[in-house]
């Protein structure tokens, strides 16, 4: 059976390595970096300060090694790839820089940028997110030619164009990793904006684990149980009776919940979901 041909194999892939490809390499030169347009098609739009002070070293001690790669556009150039390599180059004050140049079409210029960006220098899922979104709408594609293309599971880029149905003060918290994938994750399945920001909120301030907002959230839900034996109503939960629920919630990463029958007895209930969750608590409890 034949290899699936996929861009997840690298750059080359879209290169062409017999060199007879209608995107194969054109020619090598060295142009004025004045001439170098930026890439609109560019999925990145933050670039760690740290990365790039690296990058700036790097290159002021042993040169630009790697071409740019870009495509002619009229008298100019459009960068393709390559946009770290760029700005160090211009921030060192270089005034021509190596390229491939390439007679790429838009949908492969724009597939060059996320196999980059993917591949080397890892975007944030957001941006992530918005690129394969971006991508899919410009030119009518499917998630699975996509998923194809990059050599990705179809659930993964699915999952991940799923994050920009979050609330903007979630996309935020993913984009400066206050939470993680897991979390925003956890957070889609909440379809009440203001609960999934609060929820987020509550995340960041009391640093929960991906497993403990689990518990939370399933501890929301089923809040309205049934009264205790007897049909005898609970005492009212005072603050500090909720603030301990949340303590333990956190420290057990489990739904906990104190049951008041009067000012002085009561209940602490534990919930576990699985035979593995019990012998979990179990082993916490005895400790």
């Amino acid at each position: 059976m034949n290899a699936k041909p996929r861009l997840g194999r690298g750059l080359d892939a879209l290169f062409g390595a017999d060199g007879n490809q209608a995107t194969a390499v054109a020619q090598e030169s060295v142009v004025a970096i004045e001439r170098i347009q930026q890439n609109p098609y560019q999925p990145r739009k933050a670039f760690d300060t740290e990365e790039m002070s690296g990058l700036c070293e790097s290159i002021k001690a042993h040169g630009l090694l790697q071409p740019l790669v870009v495509r002619a556009q009229g008298d100019a150039y459009q960068l393709i790839a390559g946009e770290r390599r760029l700005r160090a180059a211009q921030s060192l004050g270089f005034t021509e820089v190596p390229v491939h140049v390439v007679n790429f079409n838009d949908q492969e210029s724009f597939e060059a940028a996320l196999v980059e960006n993917i591949q080397r220098s890892d975007l944030n899922p957001i941006e992530k997110a918005q690129g394969f979104k971006e991508y899919l709408d410009r030119f009518s594609m499917t998630q699975e030619d996509l998923a194809a293309k990059l050599g990705l599971d179809r659930t993964t880029i699915s999952n991940l164009v799923g994050l920009l149905d979050l609330a903007p003060e979630v996309q935020d918290a993913v984009r400066s990793k206050q939470i993680t994938l897991g979390h925003a994750k956890v957070l889609k399945g909440i379809k009440n904006r203001d609960r999934q920001v609060a929820l987020c909120k509550e995340t960041i301030a009391r640093g929960y684990s991906v497993h403990a907002l689990e518990t939370l959230i399933k501890q929301q839900k089923t809040e309205k149980e049934p009264e205790p034996e007897g049909g005898k109503t609970s005492a009212p939960k005072t603050a500090h009776v909720q603030a301990i629920e949340n303590e333990l919630r956190q420290s057990l990463s489990t739904k906990v919940e104190i049951r008041l029958k009067s000012k002085d007895k009561g209940q602490i209930v534990l919930l576990f979901d699985s035979e593995d969750d019990f012998q979990r608590l179990l082993e916490v409890l005895r400790k």
